[in-house]
């Protein structure tokens, strides 16, 4: 609609808007907060590297990837004054450079390559890169990635290795199960698991040179749930020559890595050793036993963990051995790196992202990501589901509104509150049961209806008498 069709508006002009000053924040330059600043775009066979203008006379050089190149480019870092340096994570590339200039004394940041990429339309070469990075820096705004203590870089270090051992030995499982399904050999289904008691005595059996389905269904196990007649049955195939031999190349393969796995569970022992003891000589209260899983550690792995951080990580609901040593391998035990619990759920990729738009949630889903930490968390908050404690109340109640997978995520990020304010305070986690969870819970709802209820000019009366436990209320108006 025009302004000359509008009815009783002044046709007089207005007087101009008076304009606000700007804010000081805004009217200024960017302040650069780090004169000394250097960008270093990393590449498997070369890296190139900015310094401030000014600085030398070619102030973007190229290094080649070598000992001696690393050597030559920190040397040259310092010969310009830099003391702090910015790079991004590539791959595995940028370790060994790393760890260099960390030993000649900068300050090193390992940015997200993320944060590099946030203004679209410039150039895309390496010697652009490291520029921008080392403008970025220079501004401060680039943060760091984490990175914990070097002590806790080495176990985790070993703890990944032990976890690529595992994926390895499992694939082998699949080519086992493989050679059988094309022998037509029906053993994954009348046995829980191939690589189990029954299972591998058959296999052995197999690969010496039996062929006789009954002697071969005698070795089952007594706690196995088929009879012999049925794995004597699943056991009648073709024998053919090319797939015994994989069946057999597959099950030495399995026990290499295994082997393997237990000198890498000694490894991770004798580093656990030589980490201070911060239990101040408290004993480590005593744990139900319970059987140990397959692909779990080969040794007692709660002592040491315990001295590590100077609380029992395992008292906690879902969280066992394996779970507390990748937990305590990715974080360490110093939780100021986070301001507090909300930035380390929030790391972690538990915490929801609110995602608002003209004062419309479009989303609220948690970060994607495969983060090791998250990963274990969601594992333990699956076991939780008949436990009766209040995290398994809570995942119950949270599947019966929303579903398992979101249930998982939210007992996670319970777990995750619960590892910080253990590793943060150190005071010991007491366990709360369902009995004193679903009490709070009663008390919470009660409260809620109640505010609704006088919202709506309605007094919330119990029906029942205050020592008798029910929800069975009345509502009644308010005078």
């Amino acid at each position: 609609m025009t302004p000359h069709k509008d009815y009783g508006l002044d046709p007089r002009p207005s007087a101009p808007t008076p304009l606000l000053p700007l804010s000081p924040l805004l009217s200024d330059a960017l302040q650069v907060c780090h004169p000394h600043a250097a960008g270093i775009d990393i590449g498997e066979a070369e890296h190139w590297v900015a310094v401030p203008p000014g600085r030398d006379p070619q102030p973007v050089r190229r290094f080649g990837t070598f000992t001696a190149d690393l050597d030559a480019l920190a040397d040259w870092l310092i010969e310009c004054g830099v003391t702090t340096v910015a790079m991004e994570s590539t791959g595995v590339y940028w370790i060994p450079l790393f760890e260099l200039l960390e030993t000649r004394g900068l300050e090193v940041l390992l940015i997200d390559p993320r944060q590099a990429k946030r203004a679209p339309g410039r150039p895309k070469t390496d010697r652009l890169d490291c520029k921008w990075l080392q403008r970025l820096h220079a501004y401060g705004l680039l943060a760091a990635a984490f990175r914990p203590a070097e002590q806790v870089c080495v176990l985790r270090s070993s703890l990944r290795h032990r976890q690529m051992l595992l994926t390895y030995g499992a694939h082998h499982i699949q080519h086992m199960h493989k050679a059988l399904q094309q022998m037509h050999l029906k053993l994954s289904q009348v046995v829980s698991d191939l690589t189990s008691v029954t299972g591998m005595a058959i296999l052995h059996a197999i690969i010496a040179g039996e062929r006789a389905p009954l002697t071969l269904a005698k070795l089952r196990n007594p706690h196995c749930q088929h009879s012999e007649e049925e794995i004597a049955k699943a056991l009648q195939g073709t024998w053919r020559a090319e797939h015994l031999f994989a069946l057999q190349q597959a099950v030495e393969l399995y026990h290499f890595y295994h082997q393997q796995l237990t000198v890498c569970d000694q490894h991770i022992q004798a580093h656990l050793g030589t980490f201070a003891d911060k239990s101040d000589g408290q004993p480590l209260p005593p744990k139900p036993r319970r059987h140990k899983k397959v692909n779990e550690p080969r040794f007692d792995a709660r002592t040491p963990l315990y001295r590590l951080a100077g609380v029992d990580l395992t008292t906690i609901e879902g969280i066992e051995e394996g779970t507390a040593l990748v937990i305590l391998s990715e974080i360490g035990t110093d939780m100021s790196r986070w301001p507090s619990v909300k930035h380390f759920c929030s790391w972690l990729g538990l915490a929801p992202q609110h995602q608002i738009s003209g004062g419309k949630v479009l989303s609220r889903r948690v970060r994607p990501g495969a983060q090791r930490v998250t990963v274990a968390l969601r594992l333990a908050a699956r076991t939780v589901h008949q436990a009766h404690t209040a995290l398994g109340a809570f995942y119950r109640r949270m599947r019966s509104r929303l579903g398992a997978p979101k249930a998982i995520t939210a007992t996670a990020h319970k777990l995750a509150r619960l590892v910080y304010s253990l590793l943060k305070h150190g005071s010991a986690y007491v366990q709360q049961g369902t009995e004193a969870y679903e009490s709070q819970y009663r008390e919470r709802t009660i409260k809620a209806l109640a505010r609704q209820a006088r919202a709506f000019g309605y007094t919330l009366m119990a029906l029942s008498t205050p020592e008798v436990p029910s929800l069975d209320v009345v509502a009644v108006p308010t005078p």
